[in-house]
C-alpha cells in the first residue's frame, strides 16, 4: 500500500479527539468521517485522500472503546496508523471491524518521517519505504493470528481453524 503520510506525533491521542463525543449519534459513516480527528485539526478531513496513513505517537486511540474512531478514519481515506504503540481496544476495533492496519512501529522511525511524505508499506516483509526519502524502516509484524484476520478482511470474514 501507499500513501501520504499525515504527522500528528503527540502521544495518547484519544477516542474522544479522533471522533469527538457529540458526533457519536451520527450513523452514516460519510458523515461521520467529516468529523476525523477534529480535537486535533479540524481540516484533516480535507487533507487526507484515500489510502494515506496517519503517523501518530504511543498509546494511539486510548480512551473510550468507541468503534467510531477507526470507522471515522478509514472513511476519511486513511488505510493504515503507524505508530509505536496503540490502545488495544482500538488495535482489535480497528482489525477486527477490518477497517484500517494499526502498524507499530519503533519511536525513532516515526521520528524519521516527516509530514507528507510519501511511504509504500510491505506487510510481506514487514518493511516501510519512505519514497520522499528514499530509506526502508522495519515495522513490527502482526502476531499470526492477525495476521490471518487481517488477511480475511475483519473478523467477521476469518474462519476459526476448528483443530484449536
Amino acid at each position: 500500500m501507499k500513501g501520504r503520510a499525515h504527522k500528528y506525533e503527540k502521544p495518547n491521542i484519544d477516542t474522544d479527539v479522533i471522533i469527538p463525543g457529540p458526533y457519536l449519534k451520527i450513523h452514516e459513516h460519510k458523515e461521520l468521517a467529516k468529523h476525523a480527528m477534529e480535537g486535533i485539526d479540524p481540516d484533516f478531513p480535507k487533507k487526507v485522500s484515500p489510502g494515506d496513513l496517519l503517523l501518530a505517537g504511543s498509546n494511539f486511540g486510548c480512551g473510550s472503546s468507541r468503534e467510531h474512531a477507526p470507522i471515522a478514519l478509514s472513511v476519511c481515506g486513511i488505510k493504515a496508523i503507524l505508530a509505536p504503540s496503540f490502545a488495544r481496544i482500538f488495535y482489535r476495533n480497528a482489525i477486527d471491524g477490518g477497517y484500517l492496519l494499526p502498524i507499530e512501529i519503533e519511536e525513532s522511525t516515526m521520528n524519521k518521517i516527516s509530514d507528507k511524505d510519501e511511504l509504500e508499506v510491505d506487510l510481506e516483509h514487514n518493511k516501510i519505504t519512505n519514497l520522499t526519502k528514499n530509506e526502508v524502516y522495519f515495522m513490527k509484524p502482526f502476531p499470526e493470528l492477525i495476521a490471518k484476520i487481517v488477511d480475511a478482511g475483519g473478523l467477521m470474514n476469518f474462519k476459526f481453524d476448528k483443530e484449536r
